[in-house]
């Protein structure tokens, strides 16, 4: 059934591979690997097509396995430095830390002094995810108004947050 195929599939892999012997065991894999689908009894409808495909893939996994053992795997002799030397991230440092906790605090402040409904409706779409038609049925009010208190929300935390980074609220 695939037999016919052979000498196609040779020419065209010897090409790709530049050497008929390499492209000679890739096409008797690919044979390999499609009478033994035939003989599990799978129906191969288009062998021609299969034989090109599994032959390609093995090419693809040939160079995959050549650049994995082609790079150079050297160890660089030099010591690694003591933990207890290395710098703590930024993040990790005890005034980074504090001042973070501050900026949360004051944000929280400000979300809190927003009106109720204003706070309402930025806490159910930026905390709970709702989007503004759902905010707008909740809450029993247009979408336009869910979309101002949104906005006079943001306003507030952008204008709390150039405070807290010490620069002119815009």
């Amino acid at each position: 059934m695939v037999t016919p195929y052979y000498q196609e599939l040779l020419n065209y892999f010897a090409r790709m591979v530049r050497s008929r012997d390499s492209a000679a065991d890739l096409v008797h894999e690919a044979y390999v690997r499609v009478l033994a689908l035939q003989q599990a009894g799978q129906a191969v409808h288009q062998p021609r097509a299969l034989l090109y495909r599994t032959a390609r893939n093995l090419l693809i996994d040939q160079h995959r396995r050549h650049v994995v053992r082609s790079v150079p795997h050297t160890v660089d002799d030099t010591p690694l430095p003591d933990v207890a030397e290395l710098p703590a991230p930024p993040r990790d440092e005890p005034e980074v830390a504090a001042t973070s906790a501050q900026g949360v605090a004051s944000l929280i402040a400000t979300i809190d002094a927003l009106p109720l409904r204003c706070r309402e409706a930025f806490i159910l779409h930026k905390f709970d995810g709702l989007s503004q038609a759902e905010v707008a049925a909740q809450m029993g009010i247009s979408r336009k108004m869910v979309e101002q208190h949104i906005q006079r929300a943001m306003v507030a935390c952008r204008q709390c947050r150039a405070t807290n980074e010490g620069r002119r609220p815009a």
